[in-house]
């Protein structure tokens, strides 16, 4: 669906990505991973067209997306979680979500009734301002309008950003059997990150939809991904299914 072939970007005269090659097939959920630094959120904003490329190519379904302007990515299918989020703050969880209809006139002007199944809290706040919610309410605001626009191609940011790295740490054990002696705190972050990793999963299991992920919490990407694609200085060093994600590529390219 998304094909990347030798891709070269500069920051002035560094340069970030050497000869890049990356094929996300349809119906996948692919997971970026790396270091920090290592060029991974560089190379998501290349495909969205908020960076200039030196060379190379970006097809999204075989249309070459290099030179197109940046908006042209919702109306092809690509839906896009930034990190960091990027909500609008003052206006409300109804009117954030609302925002994605206007890229397709053609669907209903409302709000897929599927984005509340997965984010039940996003209903109960409708009316409260994006600015006003946690870091673990925004993320699942920022997610649940990129897929306000039923996008083809889902691609995520380090959603799991901002969610306390113990409970990422355990999420392997934590979906399974939530501790009873945890805090209400801890809880109610587990149950984001679950229904984060739940709602990237369901979007792909039961529509087909691809999803390029980029995430540093090994345990969540192992839970949510099917494929992995490891970068370091720029290039991919490994890819493959999740499954042959071994220990000594975790030690050599994943480990600070």
């Amino acid at each position: 669906m998304l094909t990347i072939e030798a891709l070269n970007q500069y920051y002035g005269e560094s340069h970030t990505l050497w000869d890049l090659d990356l094929e996300v097939p349809s119906g996948a959920v692919l997971c970026l991973m790396g270091r920090n630094g290592v060029g991974k959120t560089t190379l998501l904003k290349c495909i969205m067209g908020l960076l200039p490329i030196r060379s190379g190519r970006v097809a999204f379904q075989g249309e070459n997306l290099i030179g197109s302007a940046a908006e042209r990515r919702a109306p092809l299918g690509i839906g896009y979680v930034p990190q960091g989020r990027q909500i609008f703050p003052l206006l409300t969880v109804e009117e954030n979500l609302k925002i994605g209809l206007a890229v397709n006139p053609r669907r209903p002007r409302q709000v897929p009734e599927l984005i509340y199944e997965m984010f039940p809290v996003l209903k109960t706040m409708l009316k409260r301002r994006g600015g006003d919610l946690s870091g673990g309410q925004q993320q699942q605001l920022a997610i649940g309008r990129a897929l306000v626009l039923e996008p083809k191609m889902l691609i995520l940011d380090e959603p799991t950003e901002g969610i306390q790295p113990n409970v990422v740490r355990e999420i392997g054990r934590v979906i399974r059997r939530l501790n009873q002696e945890q805090t209400d705190q801890i809880r109610e972050q587990v149950a984001i990150v679950r229904e984060i990793g739940t709602a990237i999963r369901r979007v792909n299991e039961e529509q087909g939809m691809t999803v390029l992920l980029v995430e540093q919490k090994l345990p969540f990407a192992r839970w949510v991904a099917q494929q992995f694609c490891i970068v370091d200085k720029g290039r991919p060093v490994a890819t493959g299914a999740m499954a042959d994600l071994d220990d000594g590529l975790v030690r050599q390219y994943l480990t600070v």
